[in-house]
């Protein structure tokens, strides 16, 4: 309980003091800023009633996204981490190149996805991908090479083939590294479906929080804030219980 009870209580009082200094003006006085500019957790809360068919509706589209980036993310990153732990030729020539592919900024590559493939969902969810994938990838790996040896040793002595080994030595010993890289990933989701439809969409979160922004929406922009943390907090929990399931031996 101490691990529900700390947080939940630290982030009501967080909640309080933000909304005794924007309801007192002292937080618009601080930011130098206009009242209507700075919202309270009780007008985030109210627009978020007045305004949840309109939030549901673009929540539903950033989702898509984010699944389906994800999706992408998890079955790129688990090919390239089994094709670099069995081939040396595979690991020599891409793993410098995974590194690489996230030196190069996003938002600089979405406007050429939206030329591209247009302002559907594929290139959001690219975007998601090429974020979402490198600590699937990386952590597969290193799971992958932690494998232990007496283990194989024993494989190969009751004349294991290769295969046999990967399946039933390598990848449990991987499993709890690839779901460690899966919750990175979950996390990092939103992020990537904003970006994209920051550079170009008629619909979606990013969209909305565009909009708001623009007409000074301040209460429905931190309510799309929360939509798009509370989505990401969801996921995060369905990955972990995922694991609990799968990797009984934890």
């Amino acid at each position: 309980m101490r691990r529900w009870i700390l947080p939940t209580l630290f982030l009501a009082i967080l909640i309080g003091a933000w909304q005794l200094a924007a309801s007192s003006g002292a937080l618009a006085d601080l930011l130098k800023l206009e009242s209507y500019a700075v919202a309270s957790p009780l007008e985030i809360a109210e627009s978020l009633w007045q305004s949840r068919s309109l939030l549901a509706e673009n929540a539903w589209v950033t989702l898509r996204e984010m699944l389906l980036g994800l999706g992408l993310s998890l079955v790129v990153g688990v090919l390239l981490a089994y094709a670099m732990h069995l081939s040396g030729v595979v690991r020599d020539t891409l793993n410098p190149l995974i590194v690489v592919s996230q030196t190069i900024p996003i938002l600089a590559i979405a406007p050429i996805l939206i030329i591209w493939l247009g302002f559907g969902i594929w290139p959001k969810a690219i975007v998601v991908l090429l974020i979402c994938f490198f600590p699937v990838a990386v952590s597969t790996f290193a799971g992958l090479g932690t494998a232990d040896p007496e283990a194989t040793k024993m494989m190969r002595s009751l004349d294991a083939s290769r295969l046999q080994i990967l399946w039933r030595v390598e990848t449990p010993t991987a499993l709890p590294y690839f779901f460690t890289g899966a919750r990175l990933a979950v996390v990092l989701a939103p992020i990537g479906a904003i970006f994209g439809e920051w550079v170009g969409s008629s619909s979606g979160l990013g969209h909305l929080i565009l909009q708001d922004n623009g007409q000074l929406e301040t209460a429905r922009l931190f309510a799309s804030v929360v939509i798009l943390s509370a989505m990401a907090l969801l996921l995060f929990a369905l990955t972990a219980l995922a694991q609990r399931r799968v990797v009984t031996w934890r």
